[in-house]
């Protein structure tokens, strides 16, 4: 991995999209992180003052509680000179915000031993545009090896105290997911982040669908910290899945009927490396494996809800959302032309299924969410609804599509996600129906999750929220919320009680 060169201030590792070429490697101006602070994030005790050089400037370096200043040191010059000014101006990073510190060393072929020290590095999490994180070094040189050995162990000390961050990650690998480019995306991109900031690792490689589930139900998970899914919507579906149930047997629930599930005991970080990665998208807000990478690193923990997923008697699976009619069965096709490339298999499966687009005869029963401000302002109006939380509702007749979403589902064909008004970790769930209607209406219908806006306005379209409490499982980017459902189809209960959020769909 490459370093800073002496002569940049900040040079940038290699690191980029999946889906985007990876930047080349350049000089970034170390302003780039004092732009992004405020001036009371560089206060605090100071804990160690020196001079190291930065770029080509010598600079008086402070090292504070929660923060690294710096001054470039210039001759005395007139007051009121403003070229002084901009040379002296002072810049900073907050330290949450560095990874990982390595002694910068020079090797040659002669040399023996551990080679010339040159400073200290300094690895950097940067924000940038659109929620996307980039991994960048700050070199701090000093020839003086006393002198480096004591800030290197000061900020050692400090990075250790980070106790949220992952010290050791189970990592589950689908070697088939998009392209079978899975395997050299973990090993070119996600490896070396994960080296650099010394966590250790434990690589399994699925060899079958529901390899990652018994695999989790034997494991030893206790010296982890974290489980990582390196793969696509599916695997994550299974490794979420997997997790969660083992927590129930864990604590000793029945897993036939789960009705008030505990919380998965790990997080789960999840590596976008499949063809749609809607839940990563949805997570981060970019599917981006240098982005997913870092959120693991930083020890970055997002809520989300998940839901359980039932017939009237046995339960089946945890899972993010679900979809009934047009949705599954487009689903379904996808899934068995994987042979072909991802935007062939999607727009084949859509234009199949809108050819055979058929209503089908549906009952779902549901509970409305209220959130605590609706019933506070309800009560406040004297409204004799304001604590009706637990009146049942049902829908009947014919209907092309019901999609159930406890997370935004992100993705390339839908920017706002399938369900833009609901989030990761609201205790709500999105119930969408499509109506019968003229297949003209529907593709209408279809064409606007592709608009950022009117994205719902249609009159085939009813949108619902059903509501939760407390979320389980933990993403690195975790939680769990009951919430109940019923959809009948032609008599018979597919899904009930629904609890919170992962990613499953069924035809």
């Amino acid at each position: 991995m490459p370093r800073g060169r002496r002569g940049g201030r900040v040079s940038a590792l290699e690191g980029g999209l999946e889906e985007e070429a990876p930047p080349a490697a350049a000089a970034v101006p170390s302003a780039l992180w004092a732009s992004q602070l405020q001036p009371e994030a560089a206060a605090g005790q100071i804990l160690l003052r020196g001079i190291f050089e930065i770029g080509r400037s010598s600079c008086d370096v402070v090292l504070s509680e929660r923060a690294l200043r710096w001054r470039p040191i210039q001759p005395e010059r007139p007051a009121g000179d403003s070229k002084y000014d901009v040379l002296c101006k002072e810049e900073f990073i907050e330290l949450k915000d560095i990874f990982s510190v390595k002694l910068k060393r020079r090797y040659s072929v002669k040399q023996q031993g551990s080679g010339t020290l040159l400073g200290i590095t300094l690895f950097i999490c940067l924000k940038k545009e659109q929620n996307k994180l980039k991994d960048s070094t700050l070199d701090l040189i000093n020839l003086s090896e006393d002198h480096c050995d004591v800030w290197f162990k000061q900020f050692k000390k400090i990075l250790a105290g980070f106790a949220n961050r992952p010290k050791s990650l189970k990592i589950i690998l689908n070697p088939q997911s998009h392209k079978k480019e899975a395997t050299q995306v973990y090993y070119e991109k996600v490896e070396p982040l994960l080296r650099t900031a010394g966590i250790k690792t434990d690589v399994t490689i699925t060899e079958y669908e529901g390899h990652a589930l018994s695999l989790l139900k034997e494991c030893e998970l206790q010296e982890f910290d974290g489980v990582v899914c390196v793969g696509g919507d599916g695997s994550a579906s299974e490794i979420a899945h997997a997790l969660l149930l083992r927590a129930q047997k864990n604590a000793g629930k029945e897993t036939d009927r789960i009705l008030t599930p505990v919380r998965a005991e790990l997080p789960l970080g999840l590596i976008p490396a499949g063809s749609t990665n809607v839940l990563a998208h949805s997570l981060h807000g970019i599917p981006h494996v240098v982005t997913a990478t870092l959120h693991i690193i930083m020890g970055h923990i997002q809520p989300v809800d998940v839901c359980t997923f039932s017939t009237t008697d046995k339960f089946l699976r945890f899972g993010f959302s679900a979809m009934f009619g047009f949705g599954g069965r487009t689903l379904a096709l996808a899934e068995k032309h994987r042979w072909m490339s991802p935007n062939q298999r999607r727009d084949f499966a859509i234009i199949k299924a809108l050819a055979k687009l058929k209503p089908e005869d549906c009952e779902i029963s549901f509970l409305p969410f209220i959130s605590s401000q609706d019933l506070q302002e309800r009560k406040v109006e004297g409204s004799p609804k304001s604590v009706s939380n637990d009146q049942w509702q049902t829908i009947q007749g014919q209907i092309l599509n019901v999609s159930i979403m406890a997370i935004p589902c992100l993705c390339s064909v839908a920017p706002r996600g399938l369900a833009p008004n609901t989030r990761l970790n609201n205790g709500s769930m999105a119930l969408i129906i499509a109506r019968n209607t003229s297949r003209p209406e529907f593709i209408k219908h279809l064409k606007r999750y592709a608009s950022v806006k009117n994205q719902a306005n249609s009159s085939v379209l009813r949108l619902l929220h059903m509501g939760s409490s407390p979320n389980i499982l933990g993403l690195f980017a975790s939680c769990f919320c009951p919430l109940t459902l019923c959809l009948h189809h032609h008599g018979t209960c597919m899904y009930h009680n629904f609890n919170c959020s992962l990613l499953f769909f069924t035809s």
